[in-house]
C-alpha cells in the first residue's frame, strides 16, 4: 500500500522527465537592446530569457514554413512539367471562367 509519500515520491519519479530540457545561451545585447528586453519582458509578466527564447522560436517557425512552401512550390513545378511562368498566367476573364 502507498502512503502519501510514496504516493509523491513516485509522481516525482516518473514527472522529472516529462518536460524538454531546455538549454541555456549567453548572449550578448546592446544596453538599449537590453533595456527594451527588459522592459518588454516586464509588460508581458515574463522573464528575459522567456521573451528571447519565444522571440527565437517564432523566427524559427516562421523560416522553417517559409522553406517549406518554397520547397513544396518547387516540387509542384517540377510535377506540372516545367518552370511556373508568370507571362502564361490567365487573363481576368479566363480565372473567373465558369466551367
Amino acid at each position: 500500500m502507498l502512503t502519501s509519500l510514496g504516493l509523491a515520491w513516485l509522481i516525482t519519479l516518473f514527472s522529472c522527465y516529462t518536460d524538454p530540457v531546455l538549454k541555456n545561451v549567453t548572449i550578448t545585447l546592446d544596453p538599449e537592446v537590453a533595456h527594451w528586453a527588459r522592459r518588454k519582458a516586464a509588460d508581458e509578466n515574463t522573464s528575459v530569457s522567456k521573451l528571447v527564447g519565444r522571440l527565437l522560436e517564432k523566427e524559427m517557425r516562421a523560416s522553417d514554413s517559409y522553406w517549406r512552401a518554397y520547397e513544396e512550390w518547387k516540387k509542384l513545378s517540377d510535377h506540372l512539367g516545367g518552370s511556373i511562368d508568370a507571362s502564361k498566367r490567365f487573363t481576368r476573364d479566363e480565372a473567373h471562367e465558369r466551367r
